[in-house]
Parts: structure tokens; C-alpha cells; sequence
């Protein structure tokens, strides 16, 4: 572990590299996805750490990054703890999910943050109906499961 702790743009850059060549649902280059859910962090009045923990926040799920590297990288903890919170576990119910979301200090502002991003209408209305249906229904549980209440 190197003497400093990688800092935002850092971790940024290194987001943005992992994922490079990934596209979401909606053939969008997928750091796109990762920008604004660290902006919508930001503007939540989320932390540095928490914006850090969204730049990362799919990378281990998404094969872009491995836990090895996650847990040798030169960040605090409490960053690592909230991105591997916020990873799905293949399998998982969501409920059990959701529980290690609300029970990781600073990862539910992030959740939130994704779940925003993840029900942009105008994001959801470039998907055919069905897609969308099941994704905005999905989305609705989870934000009911972690109590969050207005879209």
C-alpha cells in the first residue's frame, strides 16, 4: 500500500479505466453511469469518500475491478466497506442486500444516488416497455426495502 490515499480523480480515472468498453442497458458508455451517480453523491451533500465509493460502486460486480485489488487499494476503509455494501453478491436475496446497505455508514446515500440515476425516466425511456416495467418496479422495491421514500 502506497503512503496517500488515492484521491478522487484518481479514483475517478482509475473508475473510468476499469470500465472501459462497458455499456448500460442503454448502449451508454457505462462511466457515465458512474459520473452521475458521484455527482448525484455530491449534490446529496454526500463526502469525498462517498463519491469515491460511487465512482467504484459497480466495479467488483461488474468484473471490472477484483475484491484482491479493492482490498490492497490505497483507500480508507470505511470507502472499501461502503463499495463492497454496495455490491451484489451473486444469488443474494435483495433483502439481505439491502440490509448490509443500511447497516454500512455512508453506503445508503450512495444507493440512492444509483437508484436515482438507475429511474431517470429519460434514461428508462430509451428501453422497450417490458425493460422498463421490470427495471422501474425493481427499483421501486429496493427503495422501499431501505426506506427511502420519494424518488
Amino acid at each position: 500500500m502506497t503512503d496517500h490515499a488515492l484521491t478522487l480523480i484518481e479514483v475517478e480515472a482509475l473508475a473510468r479505466a476499469a470500465h472501459e468498453g462497458q455499456t448500460d442497458k442503454a448502449g451508454r458508455p457505462y462511466a457515465e453511469h458512474l459520473a452521475a451517480v458521484a455527482e448525484g453523491v455530491r449534490l446529496r451533500g454526500g463526502t469525498a469518500e462517498q463519491q469515491a465509493a460511487a465512482w467504484l460502486h459497480d466495479a467488483i460486480e461488474d468484473d471490472a475491478l477484483t475484491p484482491e485489488w479493492l482490498e490492497s487499494a490505497a483507500l480508507p476503509t470505511h470507502v472499501k466497506d461502503m463499495v463492497l455494501a454496495l455490491t451484489k453478491i451473486p444469488g443474494e436475496p435483495v433483502e439481505g442486500y439491502t440490509a448490509r446497505i443500511l447497516a454500512t455508514p455512508g453506503a445508503l446515500l450512495v444507493k440512492e444516488a444509483d437508484l436515482a440515476h438507475n429511474a431517470d425516466p429519460v434514461r428508462l425511456s430509451i428501453l422497450d416497455a417490458p425493460t422498463r416495467d421490470r427495471l422501474s418496479a425493481k427499483y421501486a422495491h429496493v427503495r422501499a426495502l431501505l426506506g427511502l421514500t420519494t424518488p
